[in-house]
């Protein structure tokens, strides 16, 4: 007689083993239409197309500084020829190609406007890299130059003028050279991050026992650590009136919270096609004190102001 056994009162009945199919996890921040070998070529995505903690952070912080460029995008892409953006300093260029991503293949999917997206990178080897992935991915509308700004400001591979400059996490004074980037080529708009700054701080340095004498200001910045911090600060404030000097309308903001970023201020500049006369001529004498009450006096061809003719603005 066959001997049938039975799965005892209350043990499970044992399952075939093997792997469990894994989850596809869910990515709510992904836009439709997004490029998912962009964002893994960028190292946002893992090759299994998963988005950490780290890398959620850094998409969170692009797409909060695409909310302020895709206006002027939008504005600029409505002329006949199309806007032009130039990405100073754009090392692997990672600002560039999100910004091409979300405005051409989101949020215009389908549609073909006009514009185009310099990279400028003076590393001969970024530049190689983002001219390979721009061809794999087929990003038309975008072009990167091996460049110095100097160069880059009189070159024949850039238009003579720009609509939007942007600088995301410039190094010390690769900000400034954004700022005479664009106001050499008649940006009508800038956006700028500045990252750490130096120059202003030595100066400080070099100067403060001349400026101790001088006026009690200088104990801002008498111990290292507050010349180091207030030389941060004071080189943001004489960029902003620098601009605002040559007519531009200047805003800062925070780009995202203080938890996200310590290198986090965000300069927006446009300038206006009839800047306002008075503010402008305020903003240039305040530059002129501001450099000669610090005794910063030998940074005014780094803060330089307009050209005589733009005076009577």
């Amino acid at each position: 007689m066959q001997n049938h056994s039975t799965p005892r009162p209350g043990k499970p009945t044992r399952k075939a083993s093997g792997p469990t199919p894994a989850t596809p996890q869910v990515i709510d921040e992904l836009r439709p239409g997004q490029s998912i070998e962009l964002l893994k070529a960028l190292h946002i995505l893992t090759r299994e197309g998963k988005l950490n903690q780290d890398t959620r952070r850094k998409l969170k912080q692009v797409y909060h500084l695409y909310q302020f460029i895709a206006p002027l995008l939008e504005e600029a892409a409505g002329h006949p020829q199309g806007f032009t953006l130039a990405d100073h300093g754009a090392g692997k260029s990672y600002l560039g190609f999100i910004l091409y991503d979300l405005f051409f293949n989101v949020a215009h999917q389908g549609q073909k406007p006009g514009g185009h997206i310099y990279g400028i990178e003076t590393r001969a080897e970024l530049v190689d890299k983002s001219r390979a992935l721009a061809a794999q991915l087929g990003f038309a509308q975008m072009s990167f130059l091996n460049l110095l700004v100097a160069d880059a400001t009189r070159s024949a591979e850039l238009p003579d003028t720009v609509d939007i400059v942007t600088a995301l996490h410039a190094c010390d004074t690769a900000t400034d050279d954004a700022i005479a980037f664009g106001l050499a080529k008649q940006a009508r708009h800038m956006v700028l991050v500045p990252c750490c700054q130096a120059e202003v701080a030595s100066v400080l340095k070099k100067s403060r026992a001349l400026n101790l004498a001088k006026t009690p200001l200088a104990e801002l910045w008498r111990h290292p650590l507050h010349t180091r911090e207030f030389g941060s600060q004071i080189t943001n404030v004489l960029r902003c009136l620098q601009l605002e000097a040559h007519g531009y309308q200047v805003t800062v903001t925070e780009l995202v919270g203080w938890e996200h970023s310590m290198k986090n201020e965000l300069i927006l500049a446009s300038r206006p096609d009839t800047p306002n006369a008075a503010k402008t001529r305020t903003a240039q004498t305040r530059l002129q004190q501001v450099l000669a009450e610090l005794g910063l006096g030998e940074l005014s061809a780094r803060f330089a102001l307009p050209a005589p003719a733009e005076h009577s603005i």
